[in-house]
């Protein structure tokens, strides 16, 4: 059964010099509800890996925090978290893999999954290290922020108020660009020769052409981080690999192809 076009390929922002922009197809509000949806199917058809890769996803947080409460030295965050940030990508080529196996009508493995994270090496740790500057940048914004807290002041909520504000109005700028540039980055270097710079364009334009329906998908992805946390990390053995799942149909979803992909 072939994939239907909502609508026609389309490209809100042009070719560059440095990339060219892979069409996408306009999303309904409700689609990430659906993403999630075919996410929570291939969990259903493939716990074991699900496990393998929600273990991991739960232990990286889990061991920053250990380490901090061990050395007590909170310089160690960040290391751990630019590690983090290099590698995420890479777990999450293996989810896509996984989605895209069943999406074949292949049995996934985990030998396959694992080797995803070299379809596109080069790129995807450009990736990885693209992420890396936007994390430094952020913390070193949001420690100037604190810097600004002048120490004579009350820690009251009025008094902390407008700091609190502009933290969140910057925090939140930092998330929206974020989703910009990561959307479907991932997903078209792992599937496509492509490279890096092509990927986050494809990205900017699809976000930028759906802003409604990416909204929303950037907002259940910012519940799900949420709920990891609230849960002591416990959470993000089911939350992540179900956002690396849906993701992957995302992908499927928003960023066109030259022939239609044929479905079991």
């Amino acid at each position: 059964m072939s994939q239907h076009f909502k609508e026609p390929p389309q490209n809100a922002i042009a070719d560059r010099g440095i990339g060219r922009v892979i069409p996408c197809k306009q999303l309904d509000a409700s689609d990430p509800f659906k993403w999630l949806a075919q996410g929570g199917r291939d969990i259903m058809k493939t716990p074991g890996l699900t496990a393998f890769y929600g273990v991991i996803f739960a232990l990286i947080p889990w061991l920053i925090v250990y380490l901090v409460q061990m050395t007590g030295w909170h310089l160690v965050i960040m290391p751990a978290m630019v590690c983090f940030m290099l590698i995420g990508p890479f777990l999450a080529a293996g989810l896509y893999d996984v989605s895209r196996e069943l999406g074949k009508g292949h049995k996934p493995t985990l030998g396959h999954s694992l080797k995803a994270i070299k379809r596109n090496a080069v790129h995807e740790w450009g990736f990885g290290i693209l992420l890396t500057v936007l994390m430094i940048f952020w913390l070193r914004v949001a420690s100037l922020i604190h810097a600004l807290y002048p120490p004579y002041l009350d820690e009251t909520l009025e008094a902390l108020l407008p700091f609190l504000l502009l933290g969140v109005a910057v925090g939140a700028l930092f998330t929206l660009i974020l989703l910009f540039i990561s959307a479907f980055t991932q997903p078209i270097l792992m599937e496509r020769k492509v490279d890096l710079a092509t990927a986050v364009m494809s990205s900017v334009n699809a976000v930028w052409v759906n802003k409604l329906p990416l909204l929303i998908w950037g907002a259940i992805i910012f519940t799900a981080v949420l709920i990891g946390f609230l849960t002591g990390f416990i959470g993000f053995l089911v939350l992540m690999p179900l956002i690396g799942y849906a993701s992957w149909h995302g992908y499927i979803d928003t960023i066109a192809t030259k022939r239609e992909r044929k479905m079991p």
